[in-house]
């Protein structure tokens, strides 16, 4: 029996298919794309998976490509772009997975904020945003203020502007780019940002730990580092626990990994999206290592339509804890390579490098996480020392890149 993967994210790719082959199946990888796993496929034993090559955004030719895929059982996405073409598949092959209504509203921020406003989860809404449309955010979020594409991914197209001039840059450029969904403002939350890396299954929420995450100070939001788990007080956490389980709940979300970013406000946690996936970047990593468990078995369990047994499992956190700092090019352009790579076995917490570009790719966007180069891994007795370590090590990676020709 097979599993499919419809895409993926860029890494976790061997812990899926190991999960895959101890539920007694072979994975399927489905990409338009390979290039984007050539890390993990040039780790991975040859035949460790299958790699099918096909336009992932034509319904019809991934609709074949399952079609030819030997007695197809599942089908996993653990990405945002893919997950409603994902469930609509499944759902029309008669395969396990989520109703595509419940995806369809959690890939619209806006419709999430709004109904968490509706059921007294989020204290503020959210409004859509014309071109014109500064009177429009003053008046019905005020500053300072979030501008966001509703169906955007990877922090891209997510402007802050904490006065009117900001507000005027900000609308301005987002008139110049294509957002995969519309522009919506909602109100600018005070606060340290963290996700919730949770697991359900019918009205169950385990929340499996909290990550913390640091972005840029720029006016546009940039991810630059993050560490697992957060040493939060316990009645803190059952409060986390139980608000993440409330929030969602009320946006659908039935069954599988969901990766809930947040503030922890003064007045508590407040929403800032919902990905209803497992946490990306290195965060599936850290997850198996911390919890000394290969936490993909219950994607390739829900997948088959079967409660997850990590839901019940009792976890070991007491691996080590560990940040990750994500390495960008400094300017567009073609890179070249990385100076400072032989000096990260000096540093302390068993460092590793995960390149996510290869000498000879051109860099085109910086402002985003598709600027980034690679990551720096770092281990620790806490995330908070385990970040100090990976910091440290990463400021000695410089990417080098030239001008295009």
């Amino acid at each position: 029996m097979t599993i499919a993967a419809l895409e993926s994210l860029s890494f976790g790719l061997g812990r899926m298919a190991e999960a895959a082959a101890g539920s007694g199946h072979r994975l399927s990888l489905l990409t338009r794309d390979r290039s984007v796993y050539r890390h993990e496929l040039a780790v991975l034993p040859p035949d460790a998976l299958d790699v099918v090559d096909v336009d992932t955004d034509d319904p019809g030719a991934v609709r074949r490509a399952l079609a030819a895929v030997p007695d197809l059982a599942g089908l996993i996405n653990t990405t945002d772009t893919w997950s409603v073409p994902a469930a609509e598949l499944a759902a029309a092959l008669g395969l396990p997975g989520a109703d595509p209504a419940s995806v369809l509203l959690l890939r619209d921020k806006r419709r999430v904020r709004e109904a968490l406003h509706a059921h007294g989860l989020s204290r503020g809404t959210a409004v859509s945003v014309p071109p014109e449309g500064a009177g429009e955010v003053l008046r019905a979020v005020g500053l300072p203020a979030v501008l966001k594409d509703s169906a955007g991914t990877s922090s891209r197209d997510v402007w802050i502007a904490h006065d009117e001039e900001a507000l005027h840059r900000a609308l301005a450029e987002a008139g110049e780019q294509r957002l995969a969904g519309g522009l919506f403002a909602e109100a600018f939350l005070a606060g340290p940002l963290y996700s919730a890396e949770t697991l359900s299954w019918d009205g169950t929420t385990r929340l499996l730990g909290v990550l913390s995450r640091q972005t840029s100070r720029a006016s546009v939001v940039r991810e630059e580092a993050a560490a697992f788990p957060v040493a939060l007080p316990s009645a803190e956490r059952a409060g986390i626990e139980a608000w993440v389980g409330r929030v969602l709940a009320v946006a659908g979300h039935e069954r599988g990994f969901a990766h809930v970013e947040f503030i922890l406000t003064a007045d508590g946690p407040e929403l800032v999206e919902i990905n209803r996936r497992i946490g990306g970047a290195l965060v599936g990593e850290v997850l198996c290592r911390t919890l000394r468990t290969n936490v993909y078995t219950a994607m390739v369990d829900e997948a088959l339509g079967r409660r997850p047994a990590l839901l019940d499992a009792p976890l070991d956190a007491e691996g080590p804890a560990y940040g990750f700092v994500l390495v960008y090019a400094e300017r567009p352009g073609v890179l070249k390579g990385w100076l400072g790579l032989d000096e990260l076995a000096a540093f302390p917490g068993a460092v590793e490098w995960f390149p996510v570009r290869v000498p000879g790719e051109s860099v085109t966007h910086v402002g985003d996480q598709r600027g980034c180069t690679g990551m720096v891994l770092a281990e620790g007795a806490t995330a908070e020392l385990a970040q100090h370590r990976a910091w440290s090590a990463a400021v000695r990676v410089r990417p080098v890149v030239a001008d295009a020709v």
